[in-house]
C-alpha cells in the first residue's frame, strides 16, 4: 500500500512538475533519461588518445601527456573528465552552478557514471570529495555545485562523500582571465586541511570543469598533507588551458 501511494505521489509530481532536458529545457515524455534524445549528441564525448594524467584529449598517441601536465606538477594519480567543453555545456553548467538548477545534478552523475564509472571504481576511492568554496560564496549563490554533483554520484557509486576535509580559506581572482602559471599562484593558499590526519587513502575530488588543473592540483596536496596517498579527479567537462 506504502508503495502504490509513493508511486501515486511521484506520478502526480511528474505531471505538475516534469522533467525538462537541461540542455534545451524541453519537456521529457515518457523517458527515463535526463537528457532528450536532440540533446544528447550534443554531449561530446572525450575519446582516446588522452593525457595518461589529467585525461585531456591529447594530438597523438606517442604524447604521453598534454601540454598542461607536461609544463607543471601533478600530483594526483589520475584523472577520469568525461566530456570536451562546449556552448551547450557551458549553458547547462552555468545554470547549474549560478542559477539554482541543483535538480541538473542528476543528469550530470550520470553522465559521470555513463563515462567513466567503470574506471573509478576500479581505482577504488574511498571517498569522494567536492571541490568546495569560500564561505561569501556559498552564502551568495546557498549552494556548492560541487557537492550537489558529489553527493549524486556517492549515492550512484556507493562511494562515502565527505564534504569537511577541505575548506576554502581565501576568496581568490576568478580563473578565467589567468595565465597557467597565474591559476597556480592564484591558488596556492587558497584551501586549507579541516583535519591533520584522516582513515582514508585514497580519494576522488569532484568538480564540474576542468580546465588547467590548479584547482585539482591544490586540493590534492590539502589532501596529501592529511595522509590520503592516493588521489584521482572527476570532472563533467574538460576545457582548454593557455
Amino acid at each position: 500500500m506504502i508503495k502504490k501511494i509513493s508511486s501515486a505521489i511521484s506520478g502526480i509530481g511528474k505531471v505538475l512538475y516534469p522533467e525538462i532536458c537541461p540542455l534545451c529545457k524541453k519537456v521529457i515524455d515518457g523517458r527515463k533519461e535526463y537528457c532528450c534524445k536532440e540533446c544528447s549528441i550534443k554531449l561530446i564525448p572525450i575519446k582516446a588518445p588522452l593525457c595518461l594524467k589529467c585525461g585531456k584529449e591529447v594530438d597523438n598517441e606517442e604524447q604521453d601527456c598534454c601540454n598542461d601536465c607536461s609544463g607543471m606538477i601533478r600530483s594526483f594519480v589520475k584523472g577520469f573528465p568525461c566530456l570536451n567543453y562546449n556552448e551547450e555545456m557551458a549553458k547547462c553548467l552555468s545554470d547549474f552552478k549560478y542559477h539554482n538548477m541543483r535538480c541538473y545534478g542528476g543528469f550530470l552523475a550520470d553522465v559521470i557514471v555513463k563515462s567513466k564509472g567503470r574506471e573509478i571504481l576500479l581505482s577504488a576511492p574511498e571517498v569522494i570529495v567536492p571541490v568546495p568554496v569560500h564561505k561569501a560564496k556559498l552564502k551568495e549563490r546557498g549552494y556548492n555545485q560541487a557537492e550537489v554533483l558529489a553527493n549524486e554520484l556517492g549515492k550512484r557509486l556507493g562511494i562515502m562523500v565527505d564534504n569537511t576535509l577541505v575548506e576554502r580559506s581565501a576568496r581568490t581572482t576568478p580563473q578565467k582571465h589567468l595565465s597557467n602559471k597565474e591559476r597556480e599562484e592564484n591558488l596556492k593558499k587558497a584551501f586549507i586541511s579541516t583535519k591533520k590526519i584522516v582513515k582514508y587513502k585514497s580519494a576522488l575530488i569532484v568538480d564540474d570543469i576542468y580546465t588547467t588543473g590548479a584547482t585539482v592540483e591544490a586540493c590534492t596536496g590539502v589532501l596529501h598533507s592529511m595522509g590520503i596517498k592516493d588521489v584521482y579527479y572527476t570532472s563533467i567537462c574538460v576545457g582548454k588551458g593557455y
